[in-house]
């Protein structure tokens, strides 16, 4: 009987779920409360599954996001998750089915990119992915910091103030400083309701168990929120009875520089925490600097963040702005057959024009190189020194060089 490439019905979700499970080597049994509260939030006619005589032995799934471009477009995105291959049934092409299934459909739907977090590197960089951002984390030595930490927070100076909330202040005050925030952040994407009842521990779809945060909300000198972190700690001594413990940040966002400062003061400067882990923050993040010694932040990850591949080329590049005015004739080759073709694209820093041309090409370079360089995090002429981007035109990549690249590096705060 052949492997059976579907869109999900009710009946379908549970043995979905439990493959789910099964590829991301969670316990694969799932609960009748588990199956409702998943399918109440899964788009079915978006979750695909392979299934080899009625079982369940590949997923995939994808809902609507947006995306910030450079410049603060927002850009309708295809995310991708929930994608796995039961180890019965590994190298018979089954993702390479799914990922062509959604990526046509996304396409049909208008969507201008899609999105997703890889597992693993080499998977998908054959289906036109290019990794877009990158992540750091860093954790600091409170005590080799230099901080003042007998001052209050520096804002307070200004009249801001940081105030101890609960998860449900959270979900009121965090949706508008995330807004204000990816609007100016490329590489953020939008949160929904849910994001926000998942990690405030509101409802959460699996029976695990569940250590309330610490919640820290900045104001301004206006009493407008600005500045949102939470943090747990751990509970460690040493021989001689001293505290070593031990503050680990899992959100921490801030839509000015003195809301930033201010909350990592404040964390930093939490009676009986010794060790700050960060978090994952870009690469570029202010943190190390804001510290009087900058070497007590000690690097502890560095990897790719969110992958993008370009679907509608013409409407990604207008979607986003660029540092310098410039042309270039891009072609661009995408083995699908969804985004490949010839393209002028004249740009400035106030926006961009692009449209398919016949023109010669200054550039040649696979779709999922252009997926790297949309969120101007990577550079061209790195790219071109590892044979990945071809030069037709002399000082074309210096030219690209000079209109991808943006001020501050790509940020994706999320996972999904």
């Amino acid at each position: 009987m052949p492997l059976d490439l579907r869109t999900l019905d009710e009946s379908d979700f549970p043995d979905w779920l439990r493959a789910v499970n099964t590829g991301f080597l969670r316990p694969p049994t799932v609960t009748e409360q588990e199956i409702g509260n998943r399918l109440l939030h899964t788009d079915l006619s978006r979750t695909r599954g392979v299934f080899d005589d009625g079982r369940c032995v590949a997923t995939f799934r994808s809902f609507a996001q947006e995306l910030t471009a450079v410049g603060g477009a927002a850009v309708r995105a295809d995310a991708i998750s929930n994608v796995t291959v039961s180890p019965t049934h590994r190298r018979r092409g089954l993702l390479g089915r799914m990922v062509a299934d959604d990526l046509a459909a996304a396409k049909e739907r208008g969507e201008v990119v899609a999105t997703l977090i890889a597992a693993e590197y080499p998977i998908y960089g054959r289906y036109g992915f290019g990794p877009a951002t990158w992540t750091t984390e860093w954790e600091i030595d409170v005590s080799r910091s230099g901080l003042d930490l007998r001052r209050p927070v520096p804002s307070a100076a200004d009249g801001g103030r940081i105030d101890l909330v609960t998860g449900a202040e959270v979900r009121k005050l965090g949706p508008a400083i995330h807004d204000r925030l990816r609007a100016r952040r490329h590489g953020a994407i939008n949160r929904d309701a849910r994001w926000w009842e998942l990690t405030t521990g509101e409802n959460r779809p699996r029976p695990e168990p569940w250590t309330e945060p610490f919640y820290a909300v900045h104001r301004d000198a206006d009493g407008e929120p600005d500045g949102l972190m939470a943090y747990r700690a751990d509970d460690r001594w040493s021989d001689a009875k001293q505290p070593l413990n031990r503050a680990t940040v899992v959100e921490h966002i801030a839509v000015t520089p003195a809301a930033e400062r201010a909350l990592w003061h404040f964390v930093c400067s939490i009676d009986w925490i010794t060790m700050v882990r960060t978090g994952y923050r870009a690469p570029d993040d202010l943190l190390p600097l804001l510290l009087p010694d900058p070497r007590a932040a000690r690097v502890v990850t560095h990897a790719d963040c969110l992958w993008v591949r370009v679907l509608d080329v013409v409407r990604a590049l207008e979607a986003r702005t660029y540092a310098v005015p410039g042309t270039l004739i891009l072609d661009v080759h995408d083995a699908a057959c969804l985004a490949g073709g010839r393209y002028r694209l004249d740009a400035s820093p106030s926006g961009a024009t692009c449209a398919p041309t016949t023109r010669d090409a200054d550039i040649a370079l696979d779709v999922r190189e252009l997926g790297t360089l949309y969120l101007g995090d990577e550079s061209p002429a790195r790219l071109a020194a590892l044979g990945r981007i071809e030069e037709r035109t002399p000082g074309a990549v210096a030219t690209a060089e000079g209109m991808f690249r943006a001020a501050r590096r790509a940020w994706c705060p999320d996972m999904f």
